[in-house]
């Protein structure tokens, strides 16, 4: 039976509502990274489901790194209430670092490359998982990349 502070832990580390913690834990038979393993399968299940809704709002990001590179950013979602969230910002400013970094040609080879913040994932990987924290569909629509 899952406790109180397990619940409470899994879903600060995973975002998922406290419903959501409570039956994967209970699944896991209270092992906490198997119930971690859990909501994240179940989390990117959902991504899937949502990919086809439309992304009418979303927010415009920038980067400009030591004055010689520069990233403009479409990243959208269904939402604006959604697109103010501060897991968005962050989500949007990640991706503009990882652009400048790893200068991806376009929205699709983007989405296969490794995160540069953690190799273990890609890009695709981190806006699944946004997806599932937020409930709602996340595309990047487009970036251009500036290089003097």
């Amino acid at each position: 039976m899952a406790n109180a502070t397990d619940i409470q832990k899994l879903r600060e580390v995973t975002g998922a509502g406290v419903m959501e913690c409570k039956k994967a834990l209970d699944e896991a038979g209270g092992d906490f990274e198997k119930a971690k393993a859990i909501i994240y399968e179940r989390g990117l299940a959902k991504a899937e489901k949502r990919g086809g809704r439309a992304t009418g709002a979303g927010v415009l990001e920038t980067y400009i790194h030591n004055e010689r590179v520069g990233v403009l950013l479409e990243l959208r979602c269904e939402t604006d209430f959604v697109a103010r969230t501060e897991m968005f910002r962050e989500l949007a400013h990640d991706l503009v670092m990882h652009i400048v970094a790893m200068n991806p040609e376009n929205v699709e080879e983007l989405s296969k490359q490794n995160f540069v913040k953690d190799e273990s994932k890609t890009v695709d990987d981190l806006v699944k998982t946004a997806i599932a924290k937020s409930g709602e569909n996340i595309r990047v629509e487009k970036f251009c990349r500036y290089e003097l």
